[in-house]
């Protein structure tokens, strides 16, 4: 692929990545007025009332391949859709801030992992050490460039739900090489339909002992979640991981823990110091490092 196509790709993650971190502040924002089940129910309930309707031309004319390849659909709809969110709301209810982009942090690392076990595909150097870059600079940001800080982290169920959605993303991110040669947006309203699904019985039970407090502003982050992080997010990051791979595709999540300080920033009033300029540093020549490298390296 030429150099200009990928370096487009990547600039398409970035927007992804800034979406998606707009996705984990409000989820532990709204946490107290949407239970985590719930949150995730009416995001992709939400979401499909709009992607079915933008996509029912393309499953009409794909249904042949679709029936076909139907078993690869549900069981990416569930890890990557249903079970993700679900785990990751979940997961955001007990754990603090810092342990989710700690947690975060493992993605890239995971995902060249399991490619490599389940499709024998050796990482190149300059991911391997794009991964090892891009985590210095998450350890730095989350610890605030102080590693005493580490002796301090305790870990909770939490972070244990945000390590089993950390697992399921980075097996959806590898298993896409699988998805059946469809249109994206087939692709995309199938698996949304899917999680709404997956996480409606769920919801249900939940919200016996639970209940959700509605207001504007509750309002206007869930039509963000259904909107955004949901559609946009989701059938930018096929189509990423569609073009350059999992491997390449994965290095970018890296950039959640920095949009969220810059967020926090902007949002919340919280100082941007110099250890997040560092931080950014390491993560974005992490990023970067298999982009400039010559693809075909080994």
């Amino acid at each position: 692929m030429p150099t200009a196509s990928r370096r487009n790709i990547y600039l398409m993650l970035v927007l992804v990545m800034l979406i998606w971190s707009g996705n984990s502040i409000l989820g532990r924002a709204m946490r107290m007025d949407v239970p985590p089940l719930t949150m995730a129910f009416l995001r992709w309930g939400g979401a499909a009332l709009i992607a079915v309707p933008l996509a029912w031309r393309h499953i009409r004319a794909d249904w042949g391949a679709i029936r076909q390849g139907w078993p690869v659909i549900l069981l990416l709809g569930i890890v990557g859709v249903g079970s993700f969110n679900a785990l990751m709301y979940s997961g955001l209810q007990y754990t603090t801030a810092a342990n989710s982009l700690l947690i975060q942090a493992g993605v890239p690392a995971l995902v060249l992992l399991l490619d490599f076990l389940l499709f024998r595909v050796m990482p190149r150097w300059a991911q391997v050490a794009g991964c090892l870059l891009a985590s210095a600079g998450v350890l730095i940001i989350v610890f605030r460039g102080d590693p005493a800080a580490m002796a301090v982290l305790a870990f909770n169920r939490g972070d244990a739900l945000m390590l089993c959605a950390v697992t399921m993303w980075s097996f959806y991110t590898v298993l896409l090489r699988l998805r059946p040669q469809i249109s994206g947006l087939s692709f995309l309203a199938l698996t949304i339909v899917i999680g709404a699904v997956v996480t409606a019985p769920f919801s249900a039970v939940e919200l016996q002992t639970r209940d959700v407090h509605l207001s504007l502003s509750v309002m206007a982050g869930l039509a963000y979640l259904i909107t955004l992080p949901s559609i946009v997010g989701y059938f930018l990051y096929n189509k990423a991981v569609d073009t350059i791979g999992a491997g390449d595709a994965g290095q970018v999540t890296n950039l959640q823990p920095l949009f969220g300080a810059i967020l926090a920033s902007l949002i919340l009033g919280e100082p941007f110091d110099q250890h997040h300029l560092i931080g950014m540093a390491l993560i974005l020549a992490g990023i970067g490092l298999p982009l400039i490298a010559r693809p075909g390296a080994a």
